[in-house]
Formats: structure tokens, C-alpha cells, sequence
């Protein structure tokens, strides 16, 4: 009997199997080539550029850290990273705290749920410039809710804290925390629903109360939840432009300023480019400062696990 030998596949056959292999990577690659330039090549440009004498346009001259010393003796950048300290520490916790206890009320099967949940979710469907407009109208004394109350009966209410420097970076909380504890909310009620309850069955059938279901079974078990919720806070909290921008403009004075709007100012309106970049880098190892350590500390939770 003769051997019988095999044929090799077609040309076109071959010609298809590469086609759709590399097909994938062709489609990916502008996006690729967008992010690395758009996104990681700004990033060290600005780096280059603090380090520099810019002002209105770029000048590559190596200075070392001189604009890092003029930017940390300038008293209004530690006054942005007071506001940032004040504004993240009571928007992040509150957030979640309103978010968390709301999530557990709507967990409960309360009528209307639906509509309830829409109602703390729309300020979502929002952007921040639109809140800050509209919280700058609430909170303004000659046209907002003091005045309604004043025209009331109470003419004693006042309610001036968008005018007060000691103050105004609170209307700012205000604002944020109107803004995302509805988006908290979502993601602990995803969580708590996503729980098994023959878990809390059995815990009720062993003697267990709520209180203690919910601080030995429930809340550990939403740790991926705050997570999630403290990263994508810290993220807003840290960047955050445009809610101050249109609530009080930075001001009174310059009471409200955040790293963001200090940025902002001194790059764009008083053109001192180089102490604007400074200003961004140490914007980006606060948000590396934040966030690694919190997610080594989870990644490393869950090798455990």
C-alpha cells in the first residue's frame, strides 16, 4: 500500500488563520497608541515641566526642585491641602456612611423601593458643574433657602456659609455628598442583595440579633464593596475642579481652593506654567499615596483568603 501524503492547507487558509490573529491587535492599536501618548506621555511631560522655568510657554531648562520649594512656601497651596484634607476626609466618610445606611433601608423591601432608589440616584445623571449651580442658588443667602425661610416667618434663620471663608469649604461637602452618596447607595445595595441569606438564616436560628448579623456577617462581608466605593471617592474627592469652580469659584477669596483649582489658576490665569505642573505632580503621588497602599492591602487580603 502507498503512503498517502497530506496537502498543505491553501494559501488563503493561512492568509485567513494570520488575518485573525493580528486582526485584534490592529483594532487595539490606535487606542493603545492614544492612551501611552495621551494619558502616560502627559503625565511625564508634566513631570519634565516642573522641573523647568516655564511660565506662558514651555522652557526646557533644568532648575531641579525650585519650583517644589516655591510651590510648598507658597501659603495658598498648603491652604488647598488643608481644604483637601477637610473636603476628602468628610466627603469620603460621609458618603458612605449615608450611602451604607441607605442601602440597608432600601434592603429591607420598603414600598416604593424603586421610586425611592431613582430619587437618590439622579443627582448622578448630573454633572458636578450642574450641582454647583444649583447648590450656589440653594445655599445663596438673597435667593435661596434662607430667604424662603426668612419670607416664611423665621426671620431669624440665617444661613451664610457660602460667604463665610471659615465655612464655605463645608458648602462644598454639601454639595459632593448630595452628588455620590445616591452612587454608594447602588453599590451596597448590589452587595447586600448579593449575599447569601441562608447565611443570616442560620445565624438567626443560632440566637444571633441584627445588630450583631450585620456587624460579625454582613458589613465583613462588604469589603470589597467599601473598597471599591472609598477608591472611586478618593479619586473624586482629590481631582476635584469643577463642583468648586462653579459653587464658589475658589472663593471666598481663595478660601475654597483645592490642589485642582490652585492648579488650574496658577497654569492657565497667571501663567506660571512650571509651579502649575509641580502642583499636578504632587497631585499624582497624593493619588499613588492613597490608592496603593489600600490596594496592595486588599490584594494581599484576598491571597490570604
Amino acid at each position: 500500500m502507498q503512503a498517502q501524503t497530506l496537502s498543505p492547507p491553501p494559501r488563503s487558509a493561512n492568509w485567513l488563520d494570520t488575518l485573525e490573529r493580528i486582526l485584534p491587535k490592529i483594532v487595539l492599536a490606535p487606542s493603545f497608541v492614544i492612551c501611552v501618548v495621551f494619558f502616560y506621555g502627559f503625565i511625564i511631560w508634566t513631570a519634565l515641566l516642573s522641573l523647568t522655568p516655564s511660565r506662558m510657554l514651555p522652557r526646557y531648562e533644568f532648575v531641579g526642585i525650585e519650583q517644589y520649594a516655591s510651590l510648598f512656601a507658597n501659603d495658598r497651596w498648603w491652604l488647598a491641602l488643608k481644604n483637601l484634607a477637610i473636603f476628602g476626609g468628610l466627603f469620603i466618610f460621609l458618603c458612605l456612611v449615608m450611602g451604607l445606611l441607605l442601602a440597608i433601608l432600601l434592603d429591607q423591601r420598603v414600598r416604593a423601593e424603586g421610586f425611592i432608589r431613582s430619587i437618590f440616584l439622579y443627582p448622578l445623571a448630573l454633572s458636578f458643574i450642574v450641582t454647583g449651580t444649583a447648590w450656589k442658588w440653594i445655599l445663596d443667602p438673597s435667593i435661596g433657602l434662607q430667604k424662603v425661610l426668612n419670607d416664611l416667618g423665621w426671620t431669624s434663620f440665617t444661613f451664610e456659609w457660602i460667604k463665610d471663608p471659615d465655612m464655605a469649604i463645608y458648602t462644598v461637602v454639601i454639595a459632593g455628598i448630595w452628588q455620590s452618596s445616591g452612587f454608594v447607595m447602588a453599590l451596597f445595595l448590589a452587595g447586600l442583595r448579593s449575599i447569601d441569606d441562608s447565611i443570616i438564616k442560620a445565624a438567626k436560628i443560632d440566637g444571633a440579633s441584627m445588630p450583631m448579623i450585620y456587624r460579625r456577617i454582613i458589613l465583613p462581608s462588604l469589603r470589597p464593596v467599601f473598597f471599591s466605593s472609598f477608591m472611586i471617592l478618593a479619586h473624586i474627592a482629590i481631582k476635584s475642579f469643577d463642583l468648586v469652580m462653579a459653587l464658589t469659584g475658589g472663593g471666598p477669596g481663595f478660601s475654597t481652593d483645592l490642589p485642582a483649582t490652585f492648579m488650574y489658576t496658577y497654569a492657565f490665569t497667571r501663567n506660571q506654567i512650571g509651579l502649575g505642573a509641580a502642583s499636578a505632580t504632587v497631585m499624582l503621588g497624593i493619588v499613588l499615596a492613597v490608592i496603593v497602599p489600600f490596594m496592595y492591602s486588599e490584594l494581599r487580603s484576598t491571597r490570604r483568603g
